[in-house]
């Protein structure tokens, strides 16, 4: 017996030996010879992650904030957008329900710092007789003193003539911002912008631009932030823009905002200054130094009208189109020159005429509140100015914004109008300045009115139905297309496909559709547009003209203020061919998600507070996203 154990033994032996020698024959892969590739991750280098911030926020360091109640500082406004629970102005706490990925503390460049240097009786600012005349003023610390100081201030403003021009006033507060940016800045965590805001207001009307930057403390602190003082003209700006890139090798970008309130010149025919028409050098330069458009922020939304898509059935959505922060009222031949769709068409003729295309922006969404505190969220929202924060006083829903200073009181606009809108959403590789800059620059953003909703879109001519169900979605969508803010060009005579995914914001509500806004040039050089209902939920039909007329319905509960998920779905995709492509004419798509309808900020005040809602104010809103486009090239 032990003997045939032996025998058996033996032979296992020689068996595991001779598998052993060929295994050996076969020179086994070891990780350190260098020819092993496991983790497929390595190598990727596109855009993984989507980002979420504001780019337009005041704080006290800004005029119109801090001499009308705002004492939050930059520091104070980043720890906000952090998650930190904050004590807002008016002594209320505030946190937001999930902290922000990136922030731009965007303060007004004229006379940076005046309210603090008010506050902290600055000896620059009361070595100018101005200076201890606007002290004195405000001297009584209530809020009637500081809206004196404040209107003391606006007389210059609107005069163009700088009062500390003379002294290093500017400078010394510059300092201070990017030393709160550079302090609250942690790459791959949480990313603190160094920005300002450009105010340029000819006769009271917005072409206001904030001005981002993708350096550190080190090159912003080279210069001083270009003023209105300096110039109103957004062309001189762009030279400012440029002057700063030789000097520091630096990089920074524009964005316009508030179309809606430019009375037409936001997207004219013609240049500022000297009135001549858009060339291509100035199509160029806009498209280099101005990439990006907020197009959603608390003075409504800027997408479209309903007298310029009247097809759109939510076209009308928060619209102000009653006038500006001047005297001159709104007209309707102005509404072209002020919203961004209509601003995408246009840019197709200039394109076709010029070679090269003015208006060839992405799209994002921000606040412009001036409390210091990034909110907008409808049910967390801290208002336009830190006067009008969360109250049961009628100045909440009364005050005037813009119409002040019009003889008809139908032009003025009040807060109880005001949006709580909105944010920008990034598609990019790490949470870092240089990264999501970068992202801006190349226009793979989107606009969100305060929803955290996520999007995506590819379009190429080699997409399927079958590429919506790939593991290697994204991968596969930049191999063999172009994201959102991407160009579509040399068509094989075919039409493009589109993979869009859409997923609700974690915390929010469902999505009620998905869309595709087409605009195109057709060969007589007449701009059209079209929208397309690319993907619906809870089973309803898209018509055969692409469209669902089934409204998804409304669970709102006005006087809880709640809703319920029971309608819409929290995941939709789609991949959508156009049907009317024509691969000679210019096109552009973008994508337009849409929620169910939630309550609004003003229903939420009336059940808390008490107060009466206007009647012409609804007390629920579709929240929605809109896209960059991808623009198609014959």
């Amino acid at each position: 017996m032990r003997h045939l154990v032996f025998v058996v033994a033996a032979a296992q032996v020689m068996i595991w030996a001779s598998a052993t020698a060929v295994a050996q024959d076969a020179a086994p892969a070891s990780p350190r010879d260098g020819k092993v590739e496991y983790s497929p991750y390595p190598d990727d280098d596109y855009p993984n992650q989507v980002f979420f911030g504001d780019t337009h926020l005041h704080t006290a360091f800004s005029a119109d904030a801090g001499l009308v109640g705002c004492t939050k500082t930059p520091s104070e406004a980043y720890r906000f957008a952090k998650g930190e629970t904050i004590v807002s102005s008016t002594g209320l706490r505030a946190k937001l329900k999930r902290p922000l990925d990136f922030l731009v503390v965007a303060d007004h460049a004229e006379n940076l710092g005046l309210p603090v240097a008010i506050s902290e009786k600055n000896e620059v600012l009361l070595s100018t007789q101005w200076g201890r005349e606007i002290s004195e003023i405000a001297s009584a610390g209530t809020l009637p003193a500081m809206i004196a100081a404040y209107d003391k201030w606006m007389e210059r403003m609107n005069a163009v003539d700088d009062p500390l021009d003379e002294t290093n006033f500017g400078q010394t507060m510059w300092h201070r911002i990017t030393e709160a940016a550079d302090q609250h800045n942690n790459p791959g965590v949480f990313t603190a912008f160094i920005g300002f805001e450009w105010t340029s207001h000819p006769g009271g009307d917005n072409l206001h631009r904030n001005v981002v930057f993708r350096d550190d403390k080190s090159k912003a602190d080279k210069i001083v932030p270009i003023s209105a003082y300096d110039t109103t003209d957004p062309e001189k700006l762009w030279d400012w823009m440029a002057d700063y890139e030789k000097k520091t090798g630096g990089r920074m970008l524009a964005i316009p905002h508030n179309g809606n309130l430019s009375n037409g010149l936001m997207f004219d025919d013609v240049t500022l200054t000297s009135k001549k028409p858009i060339d291509k050098n100035y199509a160029l330069r806009r498209m280099k130094w101005e990439p990006i458009y907020e197009v959603t922020q608390i003075k409504g939304d800027g997408e479209s009208h309903p007298l310029l898509s009247p097809e759109d059935e939510f076209a009308d959505f928060e619209t102000w189109d009653k006038g500006s922060f001047g005297p001159n009222p709104k007209t309707p031949e102005m509404l072209p020159k002020e919203y961004a769709r209509e601003a995408f068409k246009r840019g197709l003729q200039y394109e076709a005429k010029l070679g090269a295309n003015p208006f060839k922006f992405g799209l994002i969404g921000s606040t412009d509140a001036h409390t210091g505190l990034s909110t907008a969220g409808e049910n967390n929202f801290f208002g336009k100015i830190s006067g009008l924060e969360p109250t049961s006083d009628p100045i909440r829903f009364e005050e005037p914004i813009t119409g002040r200073y019009s003889d008809n009181p139908d032009d003025r606009q009040t807060h109880v109008m005001g949006s709580a809108s909105g944010l920008c959403g990034v598609w990019a590789r790490e949470n870092t300045r240089e990264a999501i800059w970068d992202a801006m620059a190349r226009k793979e953003v989107y606009a969100t009115t305060g929803t955290r909703l996520k999007v995506r879109v590819f379009a190429g001519w080699k997409f399927d139905a079958s590429d919506l169900d790939r593991s290697d979605f994204a991968k596969y969508g930049y191999e063999n297309g172009v994201p959102m803010g991407g160009d579509l060009i040399a068509s094989p005579n075919e039409p493009p496909t589109f993979l869009i995914r859409a997923i609700r914001d974690a915390d929010g509500a469902n999505l009620d559709r998905v869309q595709i806004v087409k605009g195109w040039l057709d060969a007589q050089g007449k701009t059209h547009e079209r929208v397309y209902d690319v993907a619906v939920s809870d089973g309803r039909a898209i018509d055969e003209s692409g469209r669902c007329r089934i409204p998804v319905g409304n669970t709102v509960n006005v006087e809880e203020t709640t809703y319920t998920n029971s309608i819409g779905a929290p995941f939709m995709q789609a991949a959508w061919t156009d049907p009317d492509f024509d691969a000679s004419e210019r096109a552009f798509y973008y994508i337009r998600a849409m929620e169910i309808p939630t309550p609004r900020w003003t229903a939420i005040d009336a059940r808390i507070f008490g107060v009466k809602v206007p009647d012409d104010i609804p007390s629920s809103i579709q929240e929605r996203a809109y896209t960059s486009p991808i623009w198609y090239t014959p």
